[in-house]
């Protein structure tokens, strides 16, 4: 895993840990912490494809104001994964397109 677990200036504060469902996949979470930032923590880069091209999109602007981190969250398509926070048993799926309907 890649978290930041010190650092020099900021103190960072230990926070309950729960699981979360990626692609059918049980990942470690943290309490406070963004779905995004799971995601890099385990290594994942792809969020999403695009429609056209089929090509990876991943977190962008980290804010909010794009789309690049779009997912699937617990069947609502197009969540923004920057700004969205783990919740215990959440169920997180790549998405490909537009995600009509959530069903991408």
């Amino acid at each position: 895993m890649q978290r930041v677990e010190q650092h020099p200036i900021l103190s960072i504060e230990e926070s309950p840990c729960f699981y979360i469902s990626v692609d059918g996949k049980d990942l470690l979470a943290r309490e406070g912490e963004t779905i995004a930032a799971t995601l890099l923590a385990h290594g994942i880069r792809t969020f999403r494809r695009t429609e056209k091209y089929n090509e990876p999109r991943g977190m962008f602007c980290g804010i909010g104001q794009c789309t690049d981190c779009i997912m699937q969250v617990d069947g609502k398509a197009n969540v923004k994964t920057c700004v969205t926070l783990v919740k215990p048993g959440m169920v997180v799926k790549t998405q490909h397109g537009r995600g009509n309907g959530g069903n991408s």
